[in-house]
């Protein structure tokens, strides 16, 4: 398989609403975006209202419905550069540090992991008590203690920032695509990226 000239963003969702739309309006800003989606995933993006018709306007997207994750193969010949996994559950963020790679997100973060690629994770639960969205309305949630710890131990993780609100993503994806630019060169201006405009 080929490198190609300039690698991807893989971008993973995962089974949360949490700020789903801003994430995607954000990933919608960015050239070049593939989305990775977990089952959980997919069930979530039809629950709030994003259909994959619409999305894949927009988006090369790969489902998790093999059992060896094949599209991770493309890590291995230099298509990516970043990972996002934006937003995480709590279930990744556990996965994620305890080495399971059993999802389509998770598995792109351990294929990173191994490649050498940078990856950025929008960790859902940050804090004793936060205000999420659901379906219909925002609601009030507790992650446990061992939610906000391996949200803790994840930040210890090599060439992996995890962000705990949505600024803070948007401040590390223009980090890190700046540093992209500055060793891939300029990107093709396929979308608009006013919204990572300094």
């Amino acid at each position: 398989m080929e490198r190609p000239e300039r690698p991807r963003l893989a971008w993973g969702l995962t089974g949360s609403g949490h700020y789903l739309r801003e994430c995607l309006d954000l990933a919608n800003e960015l050239p070049d975006v593939d989305l990775f989606l977990s089952r959980a995933g997919e069930e979530v993006l039809h629950m709030y209202g994003h259909p994959l018709t619409g999305l894949r306007e927009g988006f090369r997207i790969f489902r998790d419905n093999t059992a060896s994750a094949a599209p991770v193969g493309l890590f291995y010949h230099g298509h990516y550069h970043t990972v996002v996994i934006a937003p995480a559950t709590s279930n990744t963020v556990a996965k994620c540090v305890a080495g399971i790679s059993d999802t389509l997100p998770s598995n792109i973060f351990a294929q990173a992991g191994k490649c050498r690629i940078p990856s950025i994770v929008f960790a859902c639960d940050t804090a004793p008590q936060m205000e999420t969205e659901s379906p219909s309305d925002w609601v009030t949630v507790y992650p446990r203690p061992i939610d906000l710890e391996n949200t803790r131990r994840l930040t210890g993780f090599h060439q992996v920032v995890v962000v705990e609100t949505f600024d803070a993503l948007r401040a590390a994806l223009r980090t890190r695509l700046a540093a992209v630019e500055r060793e891939f060169g300029a990107a093709a201006p396929a979308r608009q990226r006013s919204g990572l405009a300094t």
